[in-house]
């Protein structure tokens, strides 16, 4: 394999559009990879999610694996440095923020595993070969960590093209408009409908502003629910704004150590559905009372209702990330229905034990009903059908 790390002597040094379209086009095919790898495992899966053919499933992440490292050899490899010199050198340039610290930890990252990756590609396993499975799922972690945290390095190299500016008001106009924003906003015409974060670490939120049946697009500084934020500028429309107000930059992430190409497998769990089937064909207490059970089970294959309380509190968890005052207001509501889940949860298991605890099946009269009549003889007449109800012709 030949190295193809570096561009050509001769060529020229690419654009920074060009290295973030080169990430881009990285990210993309690795997305495709991930779902094509996502259908292929779960042929291998039972309906629970327990994998039953072993060999299938390591085929299909050892051709994951090489498709990966296909990918960043034909759009990453080349210009990887390149895309970080330049994220390093847009990084130097901005003002002190609480993210930089972490985006610094992210670039140096990177370049340890374009590192390894240059490495790999410069000393080739044998094509086919165990070794060279071998090889590809050892670069399979550092493909990942490019594909899942390219986009700061390619923010950073998109905001040192220069491309994005901001429009300030003067100090006159940005106090009416603020004034104008926080008295629609007391009589609810102040409509809220997107918000990033700028390069400064200041959260920026664009908002319908309504007078007199007339809406404005305008811009906003800060946190909407506290007192404080800012108008720092009104447009005609939502494009308008974006090409005037500050880039957003990559959104942080609830969890650090979250990625979605490499989520652990799926616990084996029973859904709703099959629970509610098992009471149904079910003949004793015990049956449905294990079907309950099924429902409120803890630990590794946790139950429906145990499951849906970790959802309550995984995005409780993430409404106070947000670190706002309606965040944290949500997250008081959504931790408290957690609460009320967990204490119902433990009322379905009591009633469940008690309903086991009956020993009783369910009484011969409640007799099944054949799904197949029996078939007319063939000397009979069929039965007329009923009379159809005349309806009047609809013409559009």
């Amino acid at each position: 394999m030949t190295p193809a790390n570096s561009p050509a002597p001769d060529s020229p040094l690419p654009t920074a559009s060009e290295l973030v379209r080169k990430a881009r086009d990285f990210r993309l095919r690795m997305a495709v990879i991930d779902c094509e790898t996502d259908a292929a495992l779960d042929m291998t899966r039972d309906r629970h999610g327990r994998t039953v053919h072993a060999d299938a499933a390591a085929a299909a992440r050892a051709h994951r694996d090489k498709a990966a490292v296909e990918a960043y050899t034909t759009h990453l490899a080349p210009h990887a440095e390149a895309l970080l010199d330049a994220a390093r050198l847009a990084l130097d340039d901005l003002p002190p923020a609480r993210h930089l610290t972490g985006w610094r930890a992210v670039l140096d990252g990177l370049a340890t595993s374009a590192a390894e990756i240059r490495r790999a590609l410069d000393r080739p396993a044998a094509p086919g070969s165990p070794a060279e499975r071998a090889q590809h799922a050892a670069l399979w972690p550092h493909l990942t960590a490019w594909a899942d945290h390219s986009p700061i390095a390619s923010n950073l190299a998109d905001q040192r093209d220069g491309r994005h500016h901001k429009a300030p008001l003067t100090d006159e106009e940005q106090q009416l408009w603020t004034d104008r924003a926080r008295a629609a906003q007391i009589r609810g015409a102040l409509e809220l409908t997107e918000s990033w974060y700028a390069a400064d670490g200041q959260p920026i939120t664009l908002a319908y502003l309504v007078e007199d049946d007339d809406s404005t697009v305008v811009a906003l500084r800060g946190d909407p629910g506290v007192p404080g934020w800012q108008v720092i500028g009104h447009f005609a429309h939502e494009y308008e704004a974006g090409k005037a107000l500050p880039a957003p930059v990559p959104p942080g992430v609830l969890r650090s150590d979250i990625s979605r190409f490499n989520r652990p497998a799926p616990a084996p769990e029973l859904s709703l559905q099959d629970l509610i089937r098992d009471v149904v064909e079910g003949h004793s207490a015990g049956d449905a009372s294990n079907a309950l059970l099924g429902a409120v089970q803890r630990g590794y294959a946790a139950g429906p209702m145990v499951r849906l309380q970790e959802l309550l509190e995984t995005t409780s968890q993430f409404a106070s990330a947000l670190e706002t005052v309606q965040g944290r207001q949500i997250a008081a509501r959504l931790s408290a229905l957690g609460r009320q889940i967990e204490f119902l949860t433990r009322e379905v298991e009591e009633a469940a034990e008690d309903l086991g605890a009956t020993v009783a099946v369910l009484p011969p009269h409640r007799t099944p009903v054949l799904r197949t009549r029996p078939r007319p003889a063939v000397d009979t007449t069929p039965p007329a059908p009923p009379p159809r109800a005349s309806t009047t012709a609809r013409h559009r």
